[in-house]
């Protein structure tokens, strides 16, 4: 038997191309010598009202084909962009044009667009470029959105977009009424992805054919189509969106369209040229989106073993100057803020509120981060005031394996029941004390201390959403060579989407993993999809990738038994090739079975012969029944009754410098539960990433913004991002495998797992070794420093 794929660390097939410089990125695409390149005029004001824009000094400068400002946009293309995930809560959604009207919210909004020969003609004339601003008064942070002193709409009153409240029992008066009680107040700073590419977009009107293609840097190419056609004011048919390499995504990429890739196909269509646009990176840091800022306030009953009686969570979240993607990243926040715990009584309520700074979406971890965060800052406090072991005080509020399903009673961001399908979070947590060694810990702390060196060990725990809905599809196409060609609609950006998926292909259809070839995200082969966030792509994608192979095989089969005169249970594929079991040579390959599956009226060679008129087919009957189609091919979509929910806990050892207040990682563990493993090894690099990602969000990487709403370090030379040197060294994994009863495989989402917990660990493992209170992350040796200070040490 051909052996199973499930499970194995199969070597990623995309590597090779990549590392050898093969690799087809937005900007790599020459598509014609005439293609055209566009740059942008943005905003040099948080927020400003426009009061004229002069392009006169624009129109004679030779190369150059074109200006649009807000004027020239006509129709749905003159609307507000699409407020993308509405919601009852979000009461004053706004959106940002493709281009400014009348004002600007944030420094990095787009306020004109050239088109010119070359990038290099575009950028001078941008400068020419004379607009007449009239400054307005900036809102800046969570602190001055909530005093509303200036309002960043003038009709959003206090600057609230939204405020919604979830209620399970009665917190305040659990709270009230329990042993002991905790407040907390919390800060979470903002920052952001950046990936190696930023955005990009390229668009072909094909005049003839009255069709529109656009290549797109994006987590969405269904999204991005849809949102064009509407836009352009064309039928979903008449525009193609073709996904290439993409250099990270970590959701940024997420949000559609961007004004730029609206821009770019409008002008492509009004000049008649292929045109391109490439975000250079300081355009990334100001005009790109943000996440992560929010401001908490914690209360907490419990009793004397630190079980949790009451918790009530209030937050503030900064979701910046527009509101494209509605409130998916506080509704997570405050949804997975429970973790693996059940409080019993639980009352979380959050504001969004807007500020004068670069919108928010989704970042690596979408608002878990935040709430892990809060979580886990409590679970130390607790313990801490009880002097009890960290680890014992979360045992002790643990769901238990026998509580599966377990519902938190509330709805998670897909609207859908907050009902945790499987998981064993005491196994994880014996795993992880095991893996870090913290039974051992004291003994090492003794050793440190007497060579004078202070050291601290954290730990977290998480519950990640994952593989939200509403759907993603598959299909499976058998060539005649027998050769399996598989599209799915989601797009890719490193998480080795070709292997995993080639991996399920092969084990069900019995074929060679070498003859699978994987693409997505090109609206050509799958036009019905969603996208690549939420660690969803092994659980929709995969899934329907696995049915759509079932159906795939059923067919293979049918059609191989008549060809062999045998009975359907009878047969195996082996290696490509159908055989009756026990009889071997009594076989035919898979590439023989697809030519018979498509009867033929014109014989092109030697194979087509076998399947024409005289060749094949019961005159008795229509060669193609009622109830089939021509051709090898499976196509199915995977549907979720609502989310699954992986998990999984982080412990690390720190030393802190007592001269320099340096954090050096000494140490850092992993346990995480996904479900059944389709490839370890892709798991643990998804780990890995998310881990990398982490330690840049807990100790280094925030938007720094001035009061004037000016991003002050908007560029690498400002922007601390983790080197390999800052990353451990080697980082412990152990997985659990509690499969999810939700899909036919088995699986959780993996993606986001790595980065979670990452702010929560580390502000544990610092406070452990310095012995002062941690509730304000990223920390910096020099915010450490002065907390020292501010404690008299």
């Amino acid at each position: 038997m051909t052996t199973k794929l499930m499970g194995q660390k199969v070597q990623r097939v995309e590597d090779q191309r990549f590392l050898r410089g093969q690799g087809r990125y937005l900007d790599d695409l020459a598509l014609d010598a005439g293609t055209l390149h566009a740059a942008v005029l943005r905003s040099p004001h948080a927020h400003a009202r426009i009061l004229d824009i002069d392009v006169s000094g624009v129109l004679d400068v030779e190369g150059v084909h074109a200006v649009y400002t807000y004027d020239d946009l006509v129709g749905p293309m003159a609307e507000p962009l699409p407020l993308l995930i509405p919601h009852p809560a979000l009461t004053h959604g706004r959106t940002q044009h493709a281009l400014a009207r009348d004002e600007v919210n944030y420094v990095g909004e787009a306020v004109a667009f050239v088109v010119a020969d070359d990038r290099y003609v575009a950028e001078d004339a941008v400068a020419r470029i004379r607009v007449d601003y009239e400054p307005l008064p900036p809102v800046v942070g969570v602190e001055a959105a909530r005093a509303a002193q200036h309002l960043v709409h003038d009709d959003v009153p206090g600057n609230v977009g939204a405020r919604l409240e979830q209620l399970v029992g009665d917190a305040p008066a659990a709270i009230a009424a329990a042993p002991h009680r905790l407040e907390l107040d919390l800060t979470v700073e903002r920052s952001a992805c950046t990936p190696l590419e930023g955005r990009g977009t390229v668009a072909r009107w094909d005049a003839d054919l009255g069709r529109l293609v656009v290549w797109t840097s994006t987590q969405s190419s269904t999204g991005v189509r849809a949102a064009v056609a509407v836009k352009m004011g064309l039928d979903l048919g008449q525009v193609d969106v073709i996904t290439p390499d993409v250099g990270g995504g970590f959701g940024v990429k997420i949000n559609h369209p961007w004004p730029e890739e609206l821009l770019v196909p409008m002008a492509a269509r009004l000049l008649g040229r292929t045109v391109k646009f490439t975000e250079d990176r300081r355009e990334h840091f100001i005009s790109s989106a943000h996440e992560r800022g929010q401001v908490q306030h914690v209360e907490v009953g419990f009793d004397d073993d630190g079980r949790l009686l009451g918790l009530d969570v209030e937050f503030w979240h900064d979701h910046g100057a527009y509101t494209p993607y509605g409130l998916i990243v506080p509704i997570i926040t405050s949804t997975q803020l429970l973790g693996p715990y059940k409080p019993q009584n639980y009352r979380v309520v959050f504001e969004s509120l807007y500020t004068n700074t670069v919108m928010v979406t989704p970042y690596r971890g979408a608002g878990r981060p935040q709430g892990c965060y809060a979580m886990e800052r409590t679970m130390d406090a607790i313990a801490a005031y009880l002097g009890k072991d960290r680890a014992d005080v979360r045992a002790v509020n643990f769901i238990q394996p026998d509580e599966f399903p377990y519902d938190q009673g509330l709805v998670f961001q897909d609207g859908r029941e907050l009902e945790y399908d499987s998981g064993d979070y005491p196994a994880s947590l014996e795993k992880i004390k095991a893996l870090v060694g913290w039974d051992e810990f004291p003994a090492f702390r003794a050793e440190m201390a007497a060579q004078g060196r202070r050291v601290g060990i954290g730990l977290a725990c998480y519950v990640e959403g994952t593989g939200v809905g509403p759907y993603e599809g598959a299909h499976v196409h058998i060539e005649t060579s027998g050769k399996v060609k598989v599209a799915t609609g989601l797009t890719t950006q490193g998480q080795g989407h070709a292997t995993v998926f080639a991996q399920l292909v092969a084990d069900e259809l019995g074929v060679r993993f070498e003859d699978v070839e994987v693409v997505t995200g090109d609206t050509r082969r799958m036009p019905y999809a969603v996208g690549t966030f939420a660690s969803r792509a092994a659980v929709m994608s995969g899934s329907a990738i696995h049915l759509a192979a079932k159906r795939a095989k059923e067919k293979v089969l049918r059609i191989a038994a008549d060809a062999l005169e045998a009975n359907e249970d009878d047969l195996e594929i082996v290696d490509g090739v159908v055989s009756v079991k026990g009889s071997p040579g009594t076989s035919i390959d898979l590439g023989t079975v697809s030519v018979l599956s498509n009867p033929l009226r014109y014989a092109f060679d030697e194979a087509s012969k076998a399947a024409t008129q005289f060749s094949v087919g019961d005159p008795g009957r229509p060669p193609v029944a009622e109830d089939d189609e021509p051709g090898l091919e499976g196509k199915d979509f995977y549907s979720p009754e609502r989310a699954t929910f992986a998990s999984g806990m982080h412990a690390v050892v720190v030393e802190t410098d007592p001269d320099t207040a340096e954090i050096r990682i000494l140490k850092y563990a992993v346990v995480h539960d996904c479900g059944h493993l389709i490839n370890p090894m892709i798991v643990e690099g998804q780990i890995h990433g998310g881990v990398a990602q982490g330690v840049g969000g807990a100790l280094y990487e925030r938007m720094a913004y001035d009061e004037s709403g000016q991003l002050l370090n908007a560029s690498f030379m400002d922007f601390l991002m983790p080197y390999v040197t800052e990353v451990p060294d080697g980082i412990d994994i152990d997985h659990l495998e509690t499969p999810s009863p939700l899909n036919p495989l088995g699986i959780k989402g993996a993606g986001e797992a790595g980065v979670i917990p990452s702010a929560a660990v580390f502000a544990a493992a610092i406070e452990d070794a310095e012995g002062i209170p941690i509730r304000a992350m990223p920390i910096s040796p020099s915010e450490l420093f002065h907390l020292r200070e501010a404690h008299g040490g």
